[in-house]
């Protein structure tokens, strides 16, 4: 288990030691740099939420490289930005996204996607730290939802859609879909979504376990952003070792899962974060995290 407490040691390491890119992310945004195909800003009554909206109205959001390549770079800053505790993926009131760009990838070949690795950038979502909110209004099809469901939690519109119609193109789901859905809403009916195309509507998707909670349209965004507040008042350190934790659910055994999520408790006593916690609800007072 020597490498629990590896990765352990990795989320108590100081946020001083930042790669290259990360740093230059982080000055493109803090000097004002603007994107081609997403809106960004910070959200919240302490600005402690990162909010990254689509912007390819015309194309109902469809996810080109260009414009995951921008995410990535935004997420990378808000991850650098210690003021961060969490951040809201949305679109817009239409579409969180209708899926890939497919007029970009209509004539590419087995070589060059193998080659390439094609659709590889995308799944940096999956591996921020902080905790991520889909905030799902409209369509969330294909890349869309496959989008969605990297991220931590999925809030949904009340007219918000979610489907996997490769099919009906004559291809599979490429970044994880058939795998997030599957673990999210089970076999019998990923199958049948990743088989047939057909979609599902918000309260399908919340009875089926793909989404928290449903809100009016023009609440979504600003509820995704209390819940946003909400984890970013804890303890970003802890935060970071509690997601890790739950994700590792889906990849190892039970037995596994248990002795991670024990190193992890475990190494919540080495930070100042859990001394404060238990001494605030001790003394009767709120907790001051210091993420440390």
């Amino acid at each position: 288990m020597s490498f629990l407490c590896r990765r352990a040691a990795l989320l108590l390491k100081p946020r001083s030691t930042l790669a290259p890119a990360v740093l230059s992310a982080a000055r493109f945004c803090s000097s004002g740099g603007q994107y081609e195909y997403i809106l960004v800003e910070k959200r919240g009554e302490k600005k402690d939420v990162g909010l990254i909206q689509l912007n390819r109205p015309k194309a109902l959001n469809a996810l080109c490289g260009g414009l995951m390549k921008e995410v990535g770079l935004a997420l990378d800053a808000f991850e650098a930005d210690s003021n961060i505790g969490a951040v809201v993926i949305t679109g817009s009131e239409r579409a969180f996204a209708a899926g890939a760009d497919i007029k970009e990838m209509q004539n590419l070949t087995f070589q060059e996607c193998f080659s390439g690795n094609f659709l590889a950038h995308w799944n940096r979502v999956s591996t921020v730290k902080k905790p991520i909110i889909a905030a799902v209004n409209g369509f969330a099809l294909g890349g869309g939802c496959e989008l969605a469901m990297m991220c931590d939690i999925i809030y949904a519109g009340e007219k918000a859609q979610f489907g996997q119609p490769e099919i009906l193109l004559g291809t599979i789901p490429g970044v994880g879909g058939t795998q997030r859905l599957t673990r999210a809403v089970g076999k019998s009916l990923a199958m049948e979504m990743v088989l047939t195309g057909d979609r599902i509507n918000a309260q399908e998707a919340k009875q089926s376990g793909l989404v928290s909670k449903i809100f009016p349209v023009d609440q979504l965004v600003a509820e995704a952003v209390k819940c946003g507040e909400k984890v970013a008042a804890n303890s970003k350190l802890v935060s970071a070792m509690a997601k890790e934790a739950v994700n590792a659910a889906f990849e190892l055994t039970l037995a596994e899962g248990n002795r991670m999520e024990k190193r992890l408790f475990h190494a919540t006593f080495a930070t100042e974060d859990r001394k404060e916690g238990m001494s605030a609800f001790v003394e009767k007072r709120k907790a001051n995290f210091q993420d440390k």
